[in-house]
C-alpha cells in the first residue's frame, strides 16, 4: 500500500509542489493588495460587458446642464427659479423628491417662496456634506429641511483609482449620530406608500431589509477590495448604468412645461447637474472604456443608480453584489491553481498544447466569473487567473528543470550534446539514423588486465574514475561527444550528433591532448600510491550511421559501421603513449602534423593493407606536440632467458617460445627468439631464473613493434605492461612504466 502511494505521490510530484506554492502565493499577493487594481478593472469591464438593463421608469432625472445655465445666466440659480421648479414638479405628484443641489445659503430673489415650498413639501428631501476631506468641507443642508429632518447625506466613497464603485445607505457622523443616505432616504420616501419601512434582517440583524431586498454591509475585504475604508453602513454599487437608463428632462423643460403631464407622477423626482463646468462628475466603472476616452458620470446619476438599486432590490428581488468570505477566495484560488497544474503535468512534453489548453481554461474561468456576475455575485477573476497561470509556469519549470536535470544526469552517461539532441529535438528518441562522416577515436589503457588481476576491485575503479575523469575533460574541451565507457576503453565520436568542418582536427588534437594529461594523471596515481598507466589511442573517419540503436524499451545514440570497427583495430596495434591514425583521417584533417613513423597493417576483416600513422603532434592553432620517445638500446652484459606466449587478441594459442632478453630501452628491450614474430604481435613474457620458469614473478606484457636490421631473429619490443617485480629485475627500464 505504501509503495503504491509512493508511486502516485512521485507521478504527480509536480502538481503536489506547484499547486500549493503557487496558491500561497497568490493568496499572500492577495492579501497584500497588490492586486486589487486589476481586479476592480476587471470588475469595471464586467459591468461594460453587462447586456444593458431595462429603464427604470420609477425614477426620473431633471438635469441641470450647460444650456440651463447658459440660459439661466447666473449659478447657483436664484431661489425663485428653484422654488417654481419644484411647484411644477408638485403639481405632478411625486412620491418623493430629491434636490441634490446644496442650498444651505440665501440665493435672492426669491428665499421667501423657495421656504414656503420646503415647508409645504415633506416628501423633499435635501441633500449635506457630512464628511470632509482633502479637497472637500462640510456643507450644511437647508436649515427648514434639517429641521424638518427632510435629509440625506450625498457623500460616495472614492476607491484610490477615482471611481466610485459604492454607495453609502447610513453615514456615522460619530458612534451615537447617523444620518441616512440620500437615495436612502428617497427610496424610503417611495416604499413608505407599499408599507415597506426599515426592519433588522431576520437573517443578520445588522444586514437592513426593505422589503425583499436585504442589504449586507460592505467589509473592508470584500470582492477585490483589501483593507479599504469600510467605515458607515456600505453597499456595492450594482449599476443600472449611464443616465440614459433612466428618463430624464431639462431644468428649462420643466420651468417651459414642455413636459408630459403624468412624466412624474407617483415616480422619484432627482434634480441635480450634470454641466461639466460645475465640477459634480465622477469616474465609475463606466469610465474604463479601452478604446474610447473615459467618461464621467454626474453625481445626480450616482445617486439615481443607489436609489433605483434599492427599490428594485425592495420590489422587484434585483440581486444586489454578493460576496464570498476569503475561506471561499481562498478555496476558489487553490482550485483554478490544481487545474492549470494537472492540465500542464498531464500534458508536460507538449507545450504548445499547454499554451492552447491554458488559454482556454483562462476563458472558461472569465466565462464563469462573468456569468456569477451576471446572477449578482462579485467571484474575483485575476487571483485565480494568476494561480491557473502560475501552476502552469511552476510546472513548465519544474519540467525545464528537471529536463537540465536530466541532461545534465545522463550526460555522465551520454553527453550533453546527445541528451540535448534528445530532449531538444522533436525526433531525437525516434530509432534509426542517417549516414553521415565521422571520425571515431578510441582509446584504450594498456595493460589493465594485469591491474585488475593486481589489485582488489575497489581500487581497480578509483583508477579508472580518475583517469576517465581527467579525459572526459579533455574530449569536452574538444567537443567530442563520448559515445560508450568500455571498461577501460572510451569511444568518442567527432561529428555526431553535431557535425563541424573541423572534426578530424579535433579529434587528432584531443588525442594529442589526452597523452599528454596522462602525465597528471600517473602523478596523482603515484600520490596515492597506485599504478601508473599508459593509454593507446587509435582515429579513424568514415561514413557510418549515427541515430538512436536498438528497441522501444532500450536504446543508445551511438555510430555503427565498418569504420567504427576500424578505429578499434587501428588502435589495438597501439602501445602506451601511442597515437595512430588511419590514411583516411590523415587526408581529412589535411592540417600540419608531426608524423612519428609510419606503418602497413593489416586488420582483421579488411581486405587491403592499410597504412598508419604515427602522430608526435599537431601544429596551426592547435600547437600540441607529445615528447619525443628515446628508443636506444643499451645491450646487456648478460642476457636474460625469457619464455613467452604469442597473444591472438585476448587469447593465447598455448605454444609457449623461448627466447632472452639482450638488451633494453627506457620502455622497451631487444629480443631475441628462434621464431619469427609478426610485427605488432603481442607477447606475454615471463622472466627465467636461471633455466627454471619463474612463477613468482607476475607476467610481462609486450608488443613487437620492429625487426632488426642487424641482427637475425632480433626484434625491438615495447613493454605494454610490466609489474614492480620486473622492473628490478629490467633496471634500465624507466619507473613510470605501469
Amino acid at each position: 500500500m505504501w509503495e503504491k502511494l509512493k508511486q502516485r505521490i512521485w507521478e504527480w510530484r509536480g502538481v503536489l509542489i506547484a499547486v500549493p506554492n503557487v496558491t500561497f502565493i497568490v493568496i499572500a499577493l492577495r492579501l497584500s493588495g497588490l492586486l486589487q487594481s486589476l481586479e476592480l478593472t476587471a470588475l469595471d469591464q464586467f459591468f461594460l460587458l453587462r447586456p444593458q438593463e431595462p429603464v427604470d421608469n420609477r425614477i426620473v432625472i431633471v438635469e441641470i446642464n450647460e444650456a440651463d445655465i447658459n440660459k439661466q445666466k447666473r449659478w447657483p440659480i436664484s431661489d425663485a427659479v428653484l422654488a417654481s421648479l419644484l411647484n411644477k414638479i408638485k403639481q405632478q405628484q411625486p412620491r418623493a423628491i430629491g434636490l441634490d443641489i446644496y442650498r444651505n445659503l440665501v440665493v435672492n430673489p426669491g428665499n421667501q417662496d423657495l421656504v414656503k415650498v420646503f415647508e409645504s413639501t415633506p416628501n423633499l428631501i435635501g441633500v449635506q456634506k457630512v464628511f470632509q476631506s482633502i479637497d472637500s468641507s462640510l456643507v450644511e443642508p437647508p436649515p427648514i429641511l434639517k429641521q424638518r429632518q427632510q435629509v440625506g447625506g450625498n457623500d460616495v466613497p472614492v476607491d484610490g483609482d477615482g471611481k466610485v464603485r459604492r454607495g453609502m445607505l447610513y453615514l456615522f457622523a460619530d458612534d451615537d449620530n447617523f444620518l441616512e443616505s440620500f437615495s436612502l432616504k428617497l427610496a424610503l420616501t417611495y416604499l413608505a406608500l407599499d408599507g415597506i419601512t426599515e426592519k433588522a434582517a431576520t437573517t443578520n440583524p445588522n444586514y437592513l431589509q426593505l422589503g425583499k431586498g436585504i442589504f449586507p454591509r460592505f467589509q473592508a475585504n470584500d470582492g477585490g477590495y483589501v483593507g479599504v475604508n469600510a467605515g458607515s453602513y456600505q453597499v456595492l454599487l450594482n449599476y443600472r448604468g449611464r443616465i440614459q437608463q433612466f428618463p430624464t428632462v431639462s431644468l428649462t423643460a420643466v420651468l417651459e412645461n414642455r413636459i408630459q403631464p403624468d412624466l412624474m407622477r407617483g415616480k422619484v423626482v432627482i434634480i441635480g447637474s450634470t454641466a461639466e463646468s460645475l465640477r459634480d462628475t465622477f469616474s465609475t466603472p463606466y469610465s474604463s472604456k479601452v478604446f474610447a476616452a473615459p467618461e464621467r458620470m454626474a453625481g445626480v446619476t450616482i445617486h439615481a443608480n443607489l436609489t433605483s438599486q434599492i427599490l428594485s432590490s425592495a420590489l422587484d428581488d434585483r440581486p444586489l453584489i454578493k460576496c464570498g468570505n476569503e475561506p471561499f477566495e481562498w478555496l476558489w484560488i487553490f482550485l483554478w491553481s490544481t487545474i492549470g497544474a494537472i492540465l500542464s503535468w498531464q500534458q508536460r512534453h507538449n507545450i504548445l498544447l499547454i499554451i492552447v489548453n491554458i488559454s482556454v481554461l483562462g476563458i472558461a474561468l472569465i466565462g464563469c466569473c462573468f456569468l456569477a456576475f451576471l446572477i449578482g455575485w462579485w467571484i474575483p477573476v485575476v487571483p485565480p487567473a494568476l494561480g491557473l497561470a502560475g501552476a502552469t509556469i511552476a510546472i513548465t519549470q519544474y519540467i525545464a528543470h528537471s529536463a537540465a536535470s536530466l541532461q545534465k544526469t545522463f550526460g555522465r552517461y551520454l553527453t550533453e550534446e546527445v541528451v540535448a539532441n534528445l530532449i531538444e529535438t522533436p525526433s531525437g528518441l525516434k530509432l534509426g539514423g542517417e549516414r553521415r562522416k565521422v571520425t571515431i577515436l578510441v582509446s584504450d589503457i594498456r595493460g589493465f588486465s594485469a591491474i585488475s588481476e593486481e589489485f582488489p576491485p575497489e581500487q581497480v575503479v578509483k583508477i579508472l574514475n580518475l583517469y576517465l575523469e581527467a579525459m572526459t575533460d579533455v574530449i569536452n574541451h574538444h567537443k567530442g561527444t563520448i559515445n560508450d565507457f568500455m571498461g577501460d576503453g572510451i569511444l568518442v565520436m567527432f561529428g555526431a550528433p553535431i557535425c563541424r568542418e573541423d572534426d578530424s582536427q579535433r579529434a587528432i588534437a584531443c588525442a594529442v591532448a589526452m597523452q599528454l594529461a596522462m602525465r597528471q594523471v600517473n602523478e596523482k596515481n603515484q600520490q596515492m600510491n597506485l599504478p601508473i598507466l599508459e593509454m593507446g589511442i587509435g582515429i579513424n573517419t568514415g561514413e557510418v550511421v549515427a541515430g538512436n540503436i536498438g528497441s522501444q524499451k532500450r536504446a543508445e545514440y551511438t555510430v555503427i559501421g565498418s569504420h567504427v570497427n576500424l578505429a578499434a583495430r587501428i588502435e589495438s596495434y597501439t602501445v602506451g603513449g601511442q597515437i595512430l591514425i588511419s590514411e583516411h583521417t590523415w587526408k581529412d584533417a589535411n592540417i600540419d602534423l608531426r608524423i612519428d613513423n609510419q606503418l602497413q597493417v593489416e586488420p582483421k576483416g579488411i581486405k587491403h593493407p592499410i597504412t598508419v600513422y604515427e602522430i608526435g603532434g599537431i601544429g596551426e592553432k592547435y600547437n600540441l606536440f607529445l615528447p619525443k620517445v628515446n628508443e636506444n638500446i643499451d645491450i646487456l652484459s648478460e642476457e636474460l632467458p625469457v619464455k613467452f606466449i604469442v597473444l591472438h587478441g585476448k587469447h593465447v594459442d598455448g605454444k609457449i617460445f623461448t627466447g632472452a632478453i639482450v638488451g633494453v630501452s627506457e620502455n622497451g628491450a631487444q629480443l631475441r627468439a628462434n621464431f619469427d614474430l609478426q610485427l605488432l604481435s603481442n607477447l606475454k613474457l615471463n622472466l627465467l631464473a636461471e633455466t627454471a620458469l619463474s612463477t613468482e614473478v607476475p607476467d610481462i606484457y609486450a608488443k613487437v613493434m620492429k625487426k632488426s636490421t642487424v641482427e637475425e631473429n632480433h626484434f625491438l619490443i615495447r613493454f605494454t605492461g610490466i609489474p614492480p617485480q620486473g622492473i628490478k629485475r629490467l633496471p634500465k627500464v624507466k619507473q613510470t612504466l605501469p
